[in-house]
């Protein structure tokens, strides 16, 4: 197999990140951005992200999960805490989110510490879930091996008649992950490949050095 991927080209030419477009704190340009790709640019899934993690085997890896929550702490997800990725967080909270917003020609990169949220705040969020995400979260020991398809949807159907008329609590190995950042990076493409690349590195005194870096 050879398939030379030399000749794909794109310019970019949708937007400028100047500093004197910017704000001190990093969670409000963010939060500008988001706002902005996902009025002009709907096609985009905007909260979906690359959540990058260092696995128990020494490995990283990189998978996209949907952001459900930012606030001036940083970001929140969902997921098993007893999937690949949650025992990779609990051994290595040090990861990585990275947005990209092709529509717009912008990327984020957060660079972050991960820690659980507070079980009360998991327990809201699962319960504004639709009924089949709650048993899906009950039915699939994300991650493990699993002989075929039909086993978990016998376990589905199982649940189904466990739950009938009634509330499904949400099982103790789900909820939610919150990444309070340390380095934001803001990437904007631009013409002839000198893109904008702006870093947020948060100090000891919790204000964030803004740096300018080459593309």
């Amino acid at each position: 197999m050879n398939n030379d991927l030399g000749n794909y080209r794109k310019s970019y030419d949708k937007g400028t990140l100047l500093e004197s477009d910017i704000s001190d704190n990093p969670l409000e340009l963010f939060q500008k951005w988001f706002f902005d790709v996902d009025t002009h640019f709907p096609e985009d899934e905007t909260n979906a992200m690359t959540l990058s993690t260092l696995g128990v085997d020494g490995f990283p890896k990189g998978r996209v999960v949907l952001l459900k929550k930012y606030t001036h702490e940083g970001f929140i997800f969902y997921t098993n805490y007893e999937s690949e990725k949650g025992k990779a967080i609990i051994a290595h909270p040090n990861v990585c989110l990275s947005f990209h917003w092709a529509g717009a020609e912008r990327q984020v990169i957060i660079k972050g510490k991960a820690e659980k949220i507070a079980p009360n705040l998991s327990d809201g969020y699962f319960e504004s879930r639709p009924r089949g995400s709650q048993l899906g979260a009950h039915a699939s020991r994300q991650s493990n091996v699993v002989s075929n398809r039909k086993i978990l949807e016998n376990q589905l159907n199982r649940l189904e008649e466990k739950f009938e008329n009634k509330p499904i609590p949400r099982p103790e190995f789900w909820g939610g992950f919150i990444v309070k950042p340390v380095e934001i990076e803001f990437w904007q493409g631009r013409a002839n490949r000198l893109h904008d690349r702006i870093r947020y590195q948060l100090q000891s005194d919790y204000n964030w050095k803004i740096e300018r870096l080459s593309p």
